[in-house]
């Protein structure tokens, strides 16, 4: 069947009645004509200075009301008394640190590296919480997500907020894991007219041009964010894969989040997405300089802490052309704008500096990829409107507005990009904002910064540099960090566990407490297989369960000078690290234990007295595909058991001769069945078929604990 012949059928659905919410793909196009708020008495805009900044009122019900209530049980349930830190923690209480959790870009590797790193910070996880570890996750207040760090964010909280264990493979029942052996763009192989992926190609082209015709205008990144639907959201299993008996996350709103179970019993930190923006109408194809605006998205609000805007809109009316923060069309607004899957292909929209338009290729991505995804658009292109193709179109909601300051103001539209455009690869941003407060932001660095995909600081140097000169007014300073990629190679804090900023010379401290957890090197001295191409779209179940817990395990140990084994004492020295800016909030000010201060001595960056990165040994830095290794295990299982194997091989052949003539039957009657089911799936008007109901996150119970077994000093941990 051609892509042709199922654009027909989507151009005869879409002239049907849709089918109810949450049903159909095509619930991914945004409502219109729904009425505004009374705008003379309510706004959808949101101004305030950098020197007057204000959150949204929302945002601070939850937050506070979470960190006196939820967090503080957590905490004591993490630290217990304290005195296993030789602090008195009663004398802490009301006073503990506000935390926040930073999940960088990287694709699929950032996003399994941010679940292997978090499943080591999750008092859930029995090996995490006997080594001290688990626990930290329940205190943030605040978690960050750019690019590949959004997927597992979104992922979290729309399958209501399990254990990564469940979230990654899945739980057999309403979770059936991210699949990402399933390729993004060619799930069903090499062969873009293949027969499954043609139904794969015919459901997204229906949810964007169903976007379309509502008359917003796509790009690439609309079909880019519906495959990323596919594998994070909470609508599509094996079985439904290439079948339209569910929407595949079309119609999951990021503004729906408070609805979410998880969210309303305050389980989970508070979710912000960042991304980029390039001048509108600019075409820039290259990196971003500091300047352009970069914006944070909540369950709230669509936002900017930049001092040049320092505004935010409600998220729920997004998609509503607005100037002077009214709606150009009166009373007229636009709701469903937000869905979860484009908020989350949006601070992923890296297409503007890979985009070879000239040879009409993907700059990064195998050649298969490439072409699946531009021979998508090239068919998106024929049906529905478009502007920038190769970014995130918003309408601008902030037209008018400050306009002195803010470069975009005169637009109509916004260009958005993928978080890590201007270099900033690690969503510090809204965790650095003056008004949020933050005293400690945990770094889950899963960025590919080398030749060997290794981060080496260039994100954090970014950040810290645009907090020292555009952000000023704004936003917290960044602690002191090595200056250099080179220094923090020769360091050798890109390959371990770090503190930075343990000693401010104020109280209050005058930057946040920055923990760095980088995607490093086995500390046993293993073979790596974390460090994939930010591009590699497709992983193995083998490989995806090796790297989940070579990082889990690097998360859990810290790491010993001089030595390839776990340190016995990295639990502790984190949660040192975690209550540390607790003791200066009260009076008088409690001194470092000794045993933290021990703590210290190994974990913290001091500039002046650099550690080295001689201090961590046999590191191996070269990728080394896992897949190979399991087909050489295969190998030599068949070369020691041929014999066996051939005795009962000619058996196997006997009994299948004795079978194939009925399986051809079945095969070709249920092929036909088939074909009709799936042809009738694209017509939303047909009343012969009764849809699959897939289960919502509104159906969930509370995630149930998954436990993993503790494991000796020097022993392993598993996911499994």
């Amino acid at each position: 069947m051609s892509l042709l012949f199922l654009l027909a059928l989507v151009g005869a659905a879409l002239s049907q009645d849709p089918l109810p919410s949450q049903d159909s793909p095509t619930d991914y196009a945004p409502s219109l004509n729904v009425e505004c708020p009374d705008f003379s008495t309510t706004s959808l805009i949101r101004e305030f200075t950098p020197d007057n900044q204000t959150l949204h009122p929302s945002e601070i019900k939850y937050v506070e009301g979470r960190f006196n209530t939820t967090v503080q049980d957590a905490w004591n349930a993490w630290l217990g008394d304290g005195s296993g830190l030789s602090y008195n923690l009663s004398l802490f209480q009301g006073h503990f640190p506000k935390i926040g959790l930073a999940i960088p870009g990287g694709g699929l590797r950032a996003a399994q590296y941010g679940a292997g790193c978090l499943s080591g910070l999750d008092a859930r996880n029995e090996s995490a919480k006997a080594a001290g570890t688990g626990g930290l996750l329940q205190v943030a207040s605040y978690m960050s997500g750019l690019s590949g760090g959004s997927w597992v964010t979104g992922s979290l909280f729309f399958n209501n907020w399990p254990t990564i264990k469940d979230l990654v493979y899945g739980n057999g029942g309403s979770l059936d894991g991210w699949k990402l052996d399933l390729p993004f763009v060619s799930p069903d192989g090499d062969d873009v007219f293949s027969t499954d992926n043609q139904y794969f190609y015919g459901s997204i082209l229906w949810s964007v041009i169903a976007k379309a015709q509502a008359g917003i205008d796509t790009s690439i990144t609309d079909p880019w964010a519906r495959a990323i639907s596919y594998h994070f959201l909470n609508q599509t299993n094996r079985q439904n894969f290439f079948t339209n008996s569910t929407a595949h996350g079309a119609g999951q709103l990021w503004s729906d989040i408070p609805d979410i179970p998880a969210f309303q019993q305050g389980l989970t930190p508070f979710p912000l997405i960042v991304t980029d923006s390039r001048p509108a109408g600019s075409n820039l194809t290259t990196a971003l300089s500091p300047e352009p605006i970069v914006y944070e998205i909540s369950p709230f609000e669509f936002a900017s802490y930049d001092p040049n805007l320092s505004a935010g809109m409600n998220l729920s009316y997004a998609g509503t052309h607005l100037s002077n923060g009214k709606a150009d069309n009166g009373s007229a607004c636009v709701k469903g704008f937000d869905q979860a899957g484009f908020i989350m292909g949006t601070s992923a929209s890296l297409f503007n500096q890979i985009f070879d338009f000239a040879h009409n290729t993907l700059q990064g991505w195998s050649s298969s990829d490439s072409n699946t995804l531009i021979y998508i658009l090239q068919r998106q292109l024929r049906s529905v409107r478009t502007r920038a193709d190769d970014v995130a179109n918003w309408p601008n909601p902030f037209n008018g507005i400050k306009s002195s300051t803010f470069e975009d103001s005169g637009s109509t539209w916004l260009e958005l990009l993928d978080g890590a455009s201007n270099g900033e690869n690690i969503p510090y941003g809204p965790l650095f904002v003056k008004a949020r407060g933050l005293d400690v932001i945990v770094t889950i660095e899963g960025s590919a910064d080398d030749p060997n995909n290794w981060p080496n600081g260039t994100g954090a140097i970014a950040t810290a540099s645009r907090l020292s000169t555009i952000l000023r007014q704004s936003h917290q300073p960044f602690p002191p960090i090595p200056q250099t990629a080179a220094d923090w190679v020769s360091m050798g804090v890109r390959q371990r566990a770090t503190f930075f900023g343990c000693d401010p010379t104020q109280t209050p401290a005058e930057w946040p407490l920055v923990i760095y957890l980088p995607n490093a090197p086995p500390i046993t001295g293993d073979d790596p297989v974390t460090n994939t191409a930010t591009f590699d779209l497709t992983y193995p179940l083998k490989h995806t369960q090796l790297f989940l817990d070579q990082v889990h395990f690097n998360t859990i140990s810290g790491f010993t000078p001089n030595a390839n084994t776990p340190d016995p004492n990295f639990g502790i020295c984190l949660q040192c690290a975690v209550v540390d800016r607790a003791r200066t909030k009260i009076t008088p000010v409690v001194a470092r234990s000794s045993i933290c201060s021990q703590c210290f001595q190994q974990y913290c960056f001091d500039p002046l007295h650099p550690p080295n990165q001689s201090e961590l040994p046999n590191r191996k830095l070269v990728f080394v595909d896992p897949t190979p290794q399991g087909l050489t295990k295969v190998e030599g299982f068949l070369g020691a058991n041929k014999f066996k194997l051939v005795g009962g091989l000619i058996g196997l052949v006997v009994f299948i001769a004795a079978l194939s003539g009925g399986l051809i039957w079945w095969k070709k009657r249920r092929d036909r069945q088939m074909q009709y089911n799936r042809v009738n799936d694209f017509h939303d008007g047909d009343t012969t078929r009764e849809p699959r109901q897939q289960e919502r996150y509104s159906d969930y119970h509370e995630a149930e604990a998954y436990e993993l077994p503790s494991h000796p000093v020097g022993g392993r941990a598993s996911l499994e």
